[in-house]
Parts: C-alpha cells; sequence; structure tokens
C-alpha cells in the first residue's frame, strides 16, 4: 500500500506515517506543500492521501478535490486542527472519502485508512451528525420522487461502493449511460459527488433493494 501524508507540521506528520508504516506495513512518504503533494500524486499514484486541510502555500481543499478528480481510485482523507461542520461538509462535497481531526488517536488513522479503502465514509461521529444534519422527511421525500427506477438502482450500488465498470456490469448498461444517470442523481439530490450521493442513501433508508438488470 501506498500512502502520501501532506503536512507542514512535521512532528505530527512524522509521528502519523511512523504508526502507518508499523501497522499497515506500508510505504508512506510526507510531503509539507501543495506543490509537492500534486506532484508526487501524479508520479507515484498513492492509494490513499491524508491532506493537511491549512497547507502554506495553497488550499488543502483545493488540492485533496484536484487529486481526487486526476486520480479517482485515489482515497483522500482531510486532516486538519479544527472541529468545525462547515469544513467537514466541504470536505465531502469536494470529494474526500473522510475527514479526521489531529486530536484524534495515532491508531484511529490506521482504522480510517482501512475504513475508507472499504469503500466507507470516515469522520468522527459528533462532527458527522452536525455536517449531515438531514432535511426535513417531506424534503427528503420530494428530492427522492424526482428518482427514476434506474437511477435509485444506481443510488443503491453507489451506496455498495461499486465503480462505474461495475455498475455497467451489474445493470448490462454502457458506462456512458451510467455516467449520465449519476450526474441526473446529483442534479436531482443536490449532491456533488459519489460519496455525497452514497452518504444520502443510507442515511435515508435507500441503500437496500433489489437491483434491476436489463434483459435481453
Amino acid at each position: 500500500m501506498r500512502i502520501l501524508v501532506v503536512d507542514d507540521q512535521r512532528l505530527f506528520a512524522d509521528a502519523v506515517a511512523s504508526t502507518l508504516r508499523e501497522h499497515q506495513q506500508a510505504s508512506v512518504h510526507v510531503v509539507s506543500t501543495a506543490a509537492e503533494a500534486l506532484a508526487h500524486a501524479d508520479d507515484h499514484h498513492p492509494d490513499v492521501v491524508l491532506m493537511d486541510i491549512g497547507l502554506p502555500d495553497r488550499s488543502g481543499l483545493a488540492v485533496g478535490k484536484e487529486i481526487a478528480e486526476r486520480h479517482a481510485d485515489v482515497r483522500v482523507i482531510a486532516v486538519t486542527g479544527l472541529d468545525d461542520s462547515r469544513l467537514a461538509r466541504e470536505a465531502i462535497q469536494a470529494g474526500f472519502h473522510g475527514f479526521l481531526t489531529k486530536d484524534a488517536r495515532i491508531q484511529e488513522f490506521s482504522s480510517a485508512i482501512e475504513a475508507v479503502l472499504a469503500g466507507q465514509v470516515v469522520m468522527p461521529r459528533p462532527l458527522a451528525r452536525r455536517a449531515t444534519s438531514p432535511a426535513p422527511d417531506d424534503e427528503i421525500s420530494l428530492l427522492v420522487q424526482q428518482l427514476t427506477p434506474r437511477e435509485l438502482e444506481v443510488l443503491r450500488l453507489l451506496a455498495r461502493g461499486k465503480t462505474s465498470d461495475e455498475l455497467a456490469r451489474e445493470l448490462g448498461i454502457k458506462r456512458n449511460t451510467v455516467r449520465t444517470h449519476i450526474q441526473s442523481i446529483f442534479a436531482k439530490l443536490n449532491v456533488h459527488s459519489r460519496l455525497e450521493a452514497a452518504a444520502f442513501a443510507v442515511r435515508h433508508g435507500l441503500a437496500d433493494g433489489p437491483v434491476l438488470r436489463r434483459v435481453g
């Protein structure tokens, strides 16, 4: 496993890196700037990036979003000293796979990496409740009613962590059709990423149910 730690607080970054090397048997590289992070991600394609939001040369949110857009299979986790639900929401909307605060136990970073690699979204529970406060039931119902039966099936599979290729095979449709369905889901549910869509499905009980496959 390849892990990139992006943080200009060297003592913290080195402590996290040491723990990950021990517990994950991982190759861990540490950088301190946005420019180094982007270059390393492009050249070495890490499996997971731990991204400090407060970088010296650029917003870590913007850098993490750029890495996630360039490399769809890289898992990016925001790391910050701020217990801020607004930042957590922005990170998930930007395509991050998790949000951790620096006061977490060092071992929790190892657990978070295992969780995001398994397709989960990682966030401290109290922060998650504030960051994902549900809308009223009638508003949720109106949003869901906009989805077609096929879009509901795509949403359920997104909640199970399926990739676009897996979705296409599972449903017997073309990859471009999958992309069209996903874009429509984003627009109808007012979400900005697969993770947000999956979180919406789980939170509102839409993740379970049969998957309809095309016949013939």
